[in-house]
């Protein structure tokens, strides 16, 4: 009896010894098995504080010229050009015949049209004759000289048609397009080469929306490009749009005088539209504002941490802008690395600019 009670301790802490084991075997499994927590590096920034601050207004935009007016070579009437009085690059004159199309079926039309004429003349002449020693009635006087009076306006239409033939230039300036040669077949309306007047040009900027509501037809501004440094061309805003595109910005058209050609359409320049005020608003450097189709934004520190925060823009300090709302004097806004940021990211700020 007392040895089976023995076996039967051994048994059981045999038992309890094996169930240790494997609760043991199993936790170290488990921690095996758990994937570290990783943890969320920081990004190194760069800072500036948004500031109140007084200063000049510069609303400097980029554009490019294009030409005040340009305008395509067409023949009113078919047939084939005879002659082609302009070529690339050649300046033709507004009025100027620079091309001529060959219908000879309008002239064989012209001929026949004044020979009924010349005919139908010298019926009117004999029949009035008639009419006077009364050999002929009023009717049949009334009948050929309504006949005279229908060839007559044949022919002035059909002069007409020829004075087509002869293709004008509808614009003086240079051409910059040659499409047809001697001998080639033309339709009516078919462009047969472009001329462009660069004696003006005019430049499309974009302005936003604060800007806009400044700015007014007339005013003058000045219009740099790096083709010529140092010098400065005068101009003035023709237009301004009264709709602004989904990111709240304005077309605004300059129009400038181009004395000697110096300009060419195409080329990039500057408009500075000499905004001139001192009063004080809240400025962050230029950099640090995102703009996308739904509206701009800056990434603003607080804490260890980089937080979106929409802005509305004011004026334009060249480097630094006007934040009319979404910002507070003192606030840490990110000016280098927004690139890698999103909403909530952990930051490190390692410089903070002045």
């Amino acid at each position: 009896m007392k040895n089976r009670v023995w076996i039967i301790v051994f048994i059981v802490a045999v038992a309890g010894l094996i169930a240790w084991r494997l609760t043991a075997n199993k936790a170290k499994l488990d921690e095996k098995k758990t994937v570290p927590t990783q943890a969320v590096a920081a990004i190194p920034v760069n800072i500036a504080l948004a500031t109140v601050a007084s200063g000049t207004d510069q609303l400097i935009r980029t554009g490019t010229l294009v030409p005040s007016r340009e305008a395509d070579i067409t023949s009113a009437t078919s047939g084939n050009l005879t002659t082609v009085r302009f070529d690339l690059g050649s300046y033709v004159s507004q009025g100027a015949t620079i091309a001529m199309v060959d219908n000879r079926g309008l002239q064989l039309q012209l001929d026949a049209a004044q020979l009924q004429a010349n005919k139908l003349s010298a019926d009117l002449k004999r029949y009035q004759a008639l009419l006077a020693g009364e050999a002929t009635t009023e009717v049949n006087v009334a009948d050929i000289r309504y006949n005279l009076a229908t060839a007559q306006n044949r022919i002035s239409q059909i002069r007409k048609q020829m004075a087509d033939n002869a293709i004008k230039a509808p614009i003086s300036g240079q051409v910059v397009q040659k499409a047809s040669e001697p001998g080639e077949y033309v339709n009516p309306g078919v462009a047969l080469g472009k001329i462009v007047d660069i004696s003006t040009l005019r430049a499309d900027v974009q302005v936003g929306e604060a800007d806009a509501y400044k700015l007014r037809t007339g005013q003058n501004v000045r219009v740099t490009t790096d083709v010529y440094p140092g010098r400065t061309f005068n101009g003035a805003v023709s237009f301004i749009s009264q709709l602004a595109d989904a990111a709240h910005n304005y077309q605004v058209q300059v129009r400038l005088s181009n004395p000697g050609g110096a300009l060419k359409a195409g080329t990039f320049v500057n408009v500075d539209f000499i905004q001139n005020s001192e009063k004080p608003g809240l400025q962050i450097p230029r950099t640090a504002v995102i703009e996308n189709i739904e509206a701009p934004y800056v990434y603003v520190i607080q804490g260890t941490k980089a937080v979106r925060r929409n802005v509305t823009l004011g004026r334009d300090f060249g480097s630094n802008v006007e934040i009319v709302n979404g910002l507070v004097d003192g606030d840490q806004v990110v000016v280098n690395g927004q690139i890698n940021l999103k909403d909530g990211t952990p930051v490190k700020v390692v410089q903070q600019n002045s």
